[in-house]
């Protein structure tokens, strides 16, 4: 039910889709579950203040979990490690690469648009 809140295209229809849900909740007898939802989905929808072009990259952690799964990947290879120290100088190591490759280069957001929003508010 979440994920439709957030697949609306305004703030104003994520609002009422919202309220719906919260509604749906109650008559299911789920009150505390309305009640969360409710208090917590103005912080959810705040991506909707930003450009539209930029809602998925702020709604989303794309980046954070592909680094994590590449993390994840390499200490399985490794299988087990004789310390902490070792496994941090693994992920030390990956995200040294990533911050010198093209990878660690790419933009995930266009900050030009986002000093357009700032000068406006």
């Amino acid at each position: 039910m979440v994920r439709g809140i957030h697949a609306q295209e305004d703030a104003k229809a994520a609002k009422e889709k919202a309220r719906q849900m919260v509604e749906k909740l109650r008559g299911m007898r789920l009150a505390k579950a309305a009640e969360i939802v409710e208090g917590g989905i103005d912080e959810t929808r705040s991506y909707y203040s930003m450009p539209s072009e930029h809602w998925r990259s702020i709604r989303t952690n794309n980046p954070l979990e592909r680094l994590m799964r590449e993390i994840r990947r390499r200490t399985r290879v490794v299988g087990a490690f004789p310390d902490g120290h070792s496994a941090l100088m693994l992920v030390a190591a990956r995200l040294r690469h990533v911050a010198a490759t093209k990878w660690g280069t790419k933009r995930y957001l266009q900050m030009n648009r986002l000093a357009e929003v700032v000068a406006i508010a």
